[in-house]
Order: C-alpha cells, then structure tokens, then sequence
C-alpha cells in the first residue's frame, strides 16, 4: 500500500517580513572633573596622577584642578601641570568641588569636612585608622568611594597593590645593601661579594611579589638567597618566576633560627593572615643573629613578621636592638615616590577614561566587575562586608544594589 507523503503547508499568513536589530545604546560620554589635594598624611610623597596622565585627560575634554605643590613630592612641579592642561588652585576648598577626588594616601579626618555630598573618591584603604564615625560621615554624604588597592585589573590581580609590592621588594634590598655599608655604621660588608670573597646571605620570609622581586634583585647583586613561605606552591611559582634555583624552606623554628644566626639580611614579607602578619621570628631569634645584620621588615604595615619590630619612619629609618639593625618604616614605595606615582598613574588614568566613556562612575561600576571590587561605600550603603562587620553596619551587597536600581 502506497502512503503517500504528505507535502508541507505553508500558511499565506506567514510573513518573511525582517525583523528590526536591537543595538544597545551606549551611554553618552561625560566630560569628568577631578580634583587632585595635596597629601599631608605622615611620610605620603607619592601624586595620583602623572602630568603626563593629566595631559590625556585634559586633551579627551576632562577638566583636572591640582592642589598648589601637590606633587612636589615626587618631584612633579605646578608648572609641569599648568603646562599639562590643569587648573592649579590654592584653596582646598576649590579642589574638593570636584566630581571626582583622586588621592595617593587615605582620607582623613580634616579632609572630611571638604567632601561634597554625591562626590567620588578614590584612594586607598588603611583599616587600621579608619574610624566609625568617619565612615558615618561619607555614608550621610552619600558618598561613593573606591579603594584603589582593591581594584582588580582583567586578570583579576590587584594591579595597584603587586606594583607597590615590587617597589617594596626592589627597595628592601638596595636598603639592606646600604645599611651593611660603613657610611651608615654598618659592618662594611658588599651584598654581592668578589672574586675570593663570599657573597653576603639574604633570608626572604615569604614568597609572594615582595619576596620575588626582593630574591631578584638580590641575586641581580650577587647575593646568596634563600626563601622561608609555609606554600609549597608560592615557594615553586617563585623559582620559575625568576627562572633561578635557590634554597627555598617551609617556616618551621629550628631550621629557620639556623639560617637566622648566619644571615647578613633579613627580608620580613609575609602576607597577613585576617590582616595581621604572623609573627615568626621571636626576640630570642634575633638575639642570636649576628651583630651588625639587617633586618627590613616590610610587613610592619600589617604589624610587622618579627618581634622586635616597631614602626619608624623615613626621616628615622633604623634603630638597633641587640645590634642588629631594623628598618621597619611603613609605605616603603613613598622614598621613591616619582615611580610609585607613575605606577599608580599608570592604572588610574585609563580608569578615568572609561568611566567617561561609560557615562559616569554608575555605569563604570555597572560594566567592570574589577572596578565593583573595590567599592567599599555606594551612595549611602557600605558595600564591603569586613568593613560592615568591623563598625557594625548594615551590610549591602552591591551587585544586588545594582540590579534594583538599573
């Protein structure tokens, strides 16, 4: 039996009329007005923006008003910035009318009564000093701050913080090396040594960026390293970042007060553990060092890895305890601020771009994942839950906060 198959139908309702395309419309761009201060916080040199990152933005529409002397720091004179295309404004008044308040050092609390309700301001987070009532006034301002060392980059690093602790890293070294060197009442010892003489010993407790760009330019001297991290995995991250072998060790006490007792440098750059350096070179450590070694202890930000350490300062860097020398002074990308200045720059200046291309902070903020991870208060809300649970506020998780608004 033949069945025939039956042929497809086609409606003469059906239309093949096409379709309009729904393009997203891009928000429109907004000219953006900074204000950059001048910094008085404790041993703080370092200027947000470069004259040369200033110059782009100006050149792109964006009006930049500059604190008279505020980069005089870092060497960056009012007149490189006037050339720049900023205004130079003698009033701190005048510079906290802007929109947008970039700083290199946390906000204050003589910088609060300046802040405009609704204002923007990006700068970075200390915990330690920040204060409850503090926070009470920018969120009554409904102000909208980023912390700029919690900004993560499209790698997702916190491109900021790894630039500063390369700073800190290199630095550490070239101090030690000066600090062994008589002119500085040291035992007059050469970090990398000469043909017939040994090298001296460096000990870096700590394998992250600090200790990786500490072991480089240590062995970029000539000197002797090893590297104590309790992470198998940092410790090997290490060694194929800088392509060398040297003698690495988990931090465990009678091995590391071995190596301690012969050492010339000691690098302290252990991560926080709940925002406090462990503590892992006791008083009786250090006392069986030998005399004349140096101690840089470049986690004193967090409290410092050794029990000796108290905090000092640029002007004051080094004090001796059973006669070893401690450099233990905070913000150590601050004595060479011209870099650290370029390195923030660096980031910060493309940032401004796009959120004048993305209409505004709110649309940057909606758009970048890396840039939400750094807003820790949004318009009257807290939007880090550390800081919410430290102060006992209400905490407002923000991509919520964004989805009710949009």
């Amino acid at each position: 039996m033949n069945v025939q198959s039956k042929k497809p139908y086609i409606s003469p309702s059906f239309s093949y009329v096409p379709l309009e395309e729904t393009l997203e419309i891009m928000p429109k761009k907004k000219d953006l007005f900074i204000g950059i201060p001048k910094e008085t916080s404790f041993q703080e040199s370092r200027v947000p923006l470069t004259p040369e990152a200033v110059s782009v933005l100006v050149n792109n529409g964006h009006d930049v008003a500059v604190e008279h002397t505020a980069g005089e720091g870092s060497f960056y004179f009012d007149s490189d910035y006037s050339e720049a295309g900023a205004r130079i404004v003698y009033e701190k008044a005048e510079v906290y009318k802007a929109t947008t308040i970039i700083k290199s050092a946390p906000i204050s609390e003589e910088e609060m009564a300046w802040m405009q309700p609704n204002q923007v301001v990006i700068s970075p987070i200390h915990l330690p000093f920040l204060k409850s009532d503090m926070l009470e006034q920018l969120i009554n301002k409904k102000i909208i701050a980023i912390a700029f060392d919690s900004i993560k980059d499209d790698s997702g690093t916190y491109p900021i913080v790894r630039s500063m602790s390369e700073i800190a890293g290199s630095s550490a070294i070239l101090t030690a090396a000066k600090y062994l060197n008589n002119v500085h009442n040291g035992k007059g010892i050469l970090l990398g040594g000469i043909s017939g003489v040994p090298p001296a010993k460096v000990l870096i407790l700590g394998a992250g960026v600090v200790g990786e760009f500490a072991a480089r330019t240590a062995l970029g001297l000539g000197a002797s390293v090893m590297i104590f991290d309790n992470s198998i995995y940092r410790l090997m991250r290490l060694q194929n970042n800088i392509s060398r072998r040297c003698p690495t060790s988990v931090i465990e006490p009678v091995t590391l007060a071995e190596e301690l007792a012969n050492a010339d440098v000691v690098v302290g750059a252990l991560k926080p553990v709940n925002g406090i350096t462990p503590v892992v070179v006791t008083d009786e450590m250090v006392s069986n060092m030998k005399a004349g070694s140096v101690i840089i202890d470049v986690s004193i930000d967090r409290g410092g890895c050794f029990e000796t350490s108290r905090v000092t300062s640029h002007e004051n860097p080094v004090y001796r305890k059973y006669d070893v020398i401690h450099y233990c002074v905070p913000n150590i990308a601050s004595g060479v601020s011209r870099t650290a200045s370029r390195a923030i720059s660096n980031v910060l200046m493309p940032i401004m771009m796009q959120c004048a291309d993305m209409g505004g902070f709110e649309g940057l903020i909606q758009a970048k994942a890396g840039i939400r991870n750094g807003v820790y208060l949004y318009k009257g809300c807290v939007t880090n839950a550390p800081i919410a649970k430290r102060f006992n506020f209400k905490y407002t998780d923000l991509d919520l906060l964004l989805a009710t608004q949009s």
